[in-house]
């Protein structure tokens, strides 16, 4: 296939804009971007995709999500609205989850995942949980990012509030679903595995030792931490450190493992993230909605820590965490000149490109030339002011939409062409899944 007609920002570390130019995928990889008269010349039979003269640019990534609280939407809490993180915890999340049944897995996995695809989000990091459905959950998930041509790194959520039984079950399915993926269940590099932790503060000394026993070689964790300062209080009691240090000591940390939030870490603990290699992605929108504060991106980022950036399972549309992060920081900070658009595509472009490219087993994400996989997106953007190499964050932050995003790819593969999903039934699947709601919320209410 040649793409034609298109203005190419290829998000290479030197970042350019290419005009007159054409792009040329063989399967799964590009394989040459090139001038366009001359791929015409050499290759006049090969398929055309014509951009129409639309920014073709490599799909969105997301550090961290959560398919599973689809159903959360609209949804109504049960007394008075809660007074902290703690209480959203104990009054949504840990009711929501145990809420769902398998088909409810599946489709709170597929609207998700149309939702990313209409947003130009190709690749996305999975935490899911559902204590009523564990077993199987994970290839659940699994069967709908193959059916709808994503790609995605999927884990389950190990925790003790359900006890023992269930604790065991949550590592059993991490295991054999990391050893499923290593042993050929990959989708062609499209799906990955993580060993899936809820937070240290629902998990206690020995379950962190049992998970990192536990855990097949070449795996990292997916974790939150610090995300309330609840987090460090409860490491203090349970261990007299806090809550990076513990895991630290667990064996936990390392540059395969993932932590969500840290908002309330202190210096030691962002040195101690910055040496291990270990991964912190940021989730701005999730962040304000639960007023647990803001992490000091900046500070970590200067230290060495590697900064990703998610949506916690908010609308898949990363353009809209861009914008959250710019701004909230520098209200945060009450300085204008605080998180510069730079730094937030260092974190959405390449630190989450990084990131999958080492979860992977693929060519490069995250980028338009030879050899990198073909994830790409059309944005129908037409500027009214000079759009450069250099200017281009700015420009996401402040014009970007995804309601301009026409056309998605993944492998090579079209998912959504003149914004049509082409995988997936979109009106069949909200229908089935609007059918199972009030079954989700009705079980969700009970628990009260």
């Amino acid at each position: 296939m040649l793409i034609t007609n298109g203005k190419f920002i290829t998000w290479e570390k030197e970042n350019q804009i290419l005009d007159g130019y054409a792009l040329r995928i063989e399967n799964d990889k590009i394989v040459e971007l090139d001038l366009q008269d001359a791929l015409l010349e050499r290759f006049p039979q090969e398929e055309r995709l014509d951009a129409h003269g639309q920014y073709v640019m490599p799909g969105n990534i997301c550090g961290h999500t959560h398919f599973y609280g689809a159903y959360s939407r609209g949804m109504s809490i049960p007394g008075a609205a809660p007074n902290a993180f703690p209480e959203i915890l104990e009054k949504l999340w840990f009711k929501l989850d145990q809420a769902l049944t398998m088909e409810d897995v599946r489709y709170s996995a597929l609207v998700c995942i149309i939702d990313a695809i209409k947003h130009g989000t190709t690749t996305l990091i999975d935490h899911h949980a559902s204590p009523n459905a564990i077993a199987g959950s994970l290839d659940e998930i699994a069967q709908t990012v193959e059916k709808s041509g994503i790609r995605a790194a999927l884990c389950y959520e190990v925790t003790d509030r359900g006890g023992a039984e269930r604790m065991q079950a949550g590592i059993d399915e991490n295991v054999r679903f990391i050893q499923s993926v290593k042993g050929g269940n990959s989708l062609n590099g499209r799906l990955a595995a993580l060993f899936g932790l809820h937070a240290g503060l629902t998990l206690s000394e020995r379950t962190l030792d049992l998970c990192r026993e536990a855990l097949p070689d070449d795996t990292g964790f997916h974790i939150h931490v610090a995300e309330h300062p609840s987090d460090e209080y409860d490491s203090l009691a349970k261990s007299g450190m806090r809550a990076v240090d513990r895991l630290q000591k667990h064996g936990i940390l390392g540059p395969k493992t993932i932590v969500a939030h840290a908002v309330h870490v202190d210096t030691r603990e962002i040195n101690i993230l910055a040496d291990t290699g270990t991964w912190v992605t940021h989730q701005p929108r999730s962040n304000m909605n639960n007023a647990v504060g803001i992490t000091a991106i900046e500070s970590m980022m200067r230290a060495g820590v590697k900064v990703g950036l998610g949506n916690d399972g908010m609308s898949n549309d990363m353009w809209e965490e861009w914008k959250a992060t710019y701004f909230v920081h520098k209200l945060a900070n009450r300085d204008p000149r605080r998180m510069s658009a730079v730094d937030i595509a260092q974190m959405a472009i390449y630190t989450n490109a990084e990131l999958v490219n080492n979860l992977f087993d693929t060519g490069p994400v995250g980028v338009l030339k030879p050899g990198a996989q073909a994830d790409i997106i059309f944005v129908d953007y037409q500027p009214f002011t000079p759009l450069t190499a250099g200017n281009l964050p700015w420009h996401i932050v402040f014009g970007f939409h995804s309601s301009m995003i026409t056309m998605t790819m993944v492998d090579g593969k079209v998912l959504m062409k003149d914004r049509v999903l082409l995988t997936l039934d979109e009106e069949k699947i909200a229908s089935e899944a609007l059918r199972n709601a009030p079954g989700v919320w009705e079980r969700y209410a009970k628990q009260f």
